[in-house]
């Protein structure tokens, strides 16, 4: 007999009994009824059921090896909700192989703890059963993209960790570089440069899963540290990478997925239309509110706060609200102050009842045409009222997004039992940074902008579009991606149009630029997040979920306790010199001076 176990805790039935077994596992509870004493003893697969008629004290989360006879359980005590239900053993031998001290939160039950003593003790929490259930959820997918992938043709290729620090994108972690003084080493925020030479090495098809580093202030879908699935391929065009990862996104979420997916082809929705009909451009498609433009409606009319703001450039978006009309006052302010906290001078509103009559404070001051006019832009219908947002169409625009995403969750619109993606194409090649007022880009600076070297030369830089998409389920943004730019003329004109000289592209992409200079295929790829994917298919609001070993929103990890300090003696070995400030977070003051 094996010296830990003959089966897992999963496999035992009926068909078992009489046999003696050996099992393994940690104390997951017990239960003293007198006479007998039951213990459930959990492992990685599962549950089974011990009972002894007397027990040495032993401690939950103990690790233990037991050997005993299958016996069936009577039928009143039989367990329907567990594999090995309809059986229990009883214990002959029992070894405890590690003694648990007091546990800091209970890993049997479903209670909510707090997340910074969860990450502490994640080792703890990852016993858990939902957590311990994200984690194979999400060896599993990765698994399964593996397959799909190498069964499209692509090579799984590794690039490196270490590289050169990009202008471009978030901060980079930094790593100093021993052997060179003064000089660093940089995380890859994505393996971009390394991909698209791949391509000019002649590969046709490279995807890997990628660890990203990005120094970035963390949210509820954004982790420091994280893993996409990087891929690029030659000679295609936009099309080309659509039909390579519809595919494997619907098998994906089809087949580990709580909700359901649809069959038909994912929507193209251009970013302009987005910005307009859902005020953001990761939009959730299961929200039926669309967001349309009133500005015309307003123009000259009686409401002279809009009227005003009109003439000197400002849009009106118009928010529809169903069914509206017979809520609350209350409602109707829960909403402005939700605006307001959002960065907006006020919003607006009428009602129309339903008997079609106008209500609310600046109903008065459109014209019954007028009025006629907005019900049909905004699709409105009597029992609708609809909100307004004012100001640079920018500004509009996202105070407009985000009353559109705060109505559908509060009126209850959101169809919570399917996923609905779509893909956000035509993105402007450039935007104007409104603080300095200078050109950037908008997007991936390495893009092919659609109409190539003639546009960069004879449009306005903002009217430009790119040869870049995104891909969004339920409203979270899966993945960018672009047809990349492979000529050299056009990379150096597209970041002269940046501000960058030929000098600044040269020393930053000199690898890359050097490589489209020796034939370089056309080609195009994207990089959808394995995280993110994992969060939907686990119907988890929070990424850190469904990571093993995650930070905290400070990008702390709390149970190996880093980022920690260093030795002076490792500082000098790095030839690391520290600000003062730095210096006495590290040492206290006039430490290590």
């Amino acid at each position: 007999m094996h010296k830990y176990r003959t089966h897992n805790c999963f496999e035992l039935s009926k068909s078992h009994v009489g046999q003696v077994v050996k099992l393994s596992g940690w104390v997951h509870s017990k239960r003293d009824h007198g006479s007998l004493i039951f213990i459930d003893l959990r492992d990685h697969f599962g549950i089974t059921q011990l009972v002894t008629d007397s027990l040495q004290p032993i401690k939950l989360e103990s690790v233990i090896t037991v050997t005993g006879e299958v016996v069936a359980r009577s039928a009143e005590a039989v367990n329907p909700n567990i594999k090995t239900g309809e059986i229990e053993i009883k214990i002959h031998e029992l070894i405890v192989e590690s003694a648990a001290e007091q546990i800091p939160f209970q890993i049997n039950d479903n209670n909510e703890y707090p997340e910074e003593l969860r990450l502490k003790y994640r080792f703890l929490d990852l016993r858990r059963e939902k957590t311990h259930k994200n984690i194979i959820l999400r060896s599993q997918v990765i698994s399964s993209i593996r397959a799909e992938m190498t069964g499209q043709g692509f090579l799984e290729i590794q690039t490196p960790i270490l590289t050169a620090s990009s202008p471009e994108g978030a901060r980079d972690y930094l790593v100093p570089a021993r052997l060179h003084p003064g000089k660093f080493y940089a995380l890859p925020q994505a393996p971009q440069q390394f991909k698209q030479l791949l391509m000019v090495s002649g590969f046709n098809r490279y995807f890997q899963i990628a660890p990203c580093f990005r120094d970035e202030d963390l949210r509820a879908d954004r982790s420091p540290e994280f893993y996409q699935l990087d891929m690029e391929m030659s000679f295609v065009t936009q099309e080309d990478v659509f039909s390579a990862i519809e595919p494997l996104l619907k098998t994906i979420f089809k087949k580990y997925g709580v909700k359901k997916t649809s069959d038909e082809n994912f929507i193209h929705i251009p970013y302009e239309e987005a910005m307009l009909k859902y005020g953001i451009d990761k939009p959730d498609l299961r929200n039926p509110i669309l967001i349309s433009d009133a500005s015309e409606i307003f123009r000259g009319s009686d409401f002279s706060i809009f009227a005003k703001q009109i003439e000197q450039g400002a849009t009106i978006r118009a928010i529809p609200a169903p069914k509206c009309a017979t809520q609350p006052r209350s409602f109707f302010d829960k909403i402005i102050e939700f605006a307001q906290g959002n960065g907006a001078k006020g919003l607006a509103y009428i009602i129309f009842d339903e008997m079609g009559e106008e209500k609310g404070p600046i109903a008065k001051f459109l014209s019954a045409e007028k009025l006629l006019e907005l019900k049909r832009t905004a699709d409105l219908q009597n029992g609708d009222a609809v909100f307004f947002s004012c100001g640079k169409k920018s500004e509009a625009a996202k105070i407009a997004g985000q009353v559109r995403i705060k109505l559908g969750h509060d009126l209850n619109l959101i169809d919570e039992s399917i996923y609905k993606f779509c893909w956000i194409v035509d993105f402007p090649m450039y935007e104007l940074d409104e603080e300095n007022g200078k050109i950037e880009f908008s997007h991936n600076p390495f893009s092919m902008p659609q109409g190539g070297l003639e546009a960069l030369n004879s449009q306005a830089p903002l009217s430009i579009k790119a040869f870049q998409y995104d891909i969004v389920c339920n409203g979270v943004e899966l993945s960018s991606g672009a047809i990349r730019n492979h000529k050299p003329e056009i990379m150096y004109r597209a970041f002269e149009l940046a501000g960058y000289g030929r000098e600044v592209v040269e020393e930053k992409f000199g690898a890359m630029l050097n490589a489209f200079k020796f034939g370089a295929p056309p080609h195009g790829g994207m990089a959808p997040g394995i995280d993110r994917i994992i969060m939907l298919l686990a119907d988890e609001p929070n990424i850190r979920e469904v990571i093993p070993f995650p930070m905290n929103g400070k990008a702390q990890d709390l149970m190996m306790n880093a980022p920690a300090n260093v030795s002076e003696k490792q500082l000098t070995e790095l030839n690391v010199d520290l600000s003062k400030k730095a210096r006495e977070a590290l040492f206290g003051k006039g430490g290590g001076a």
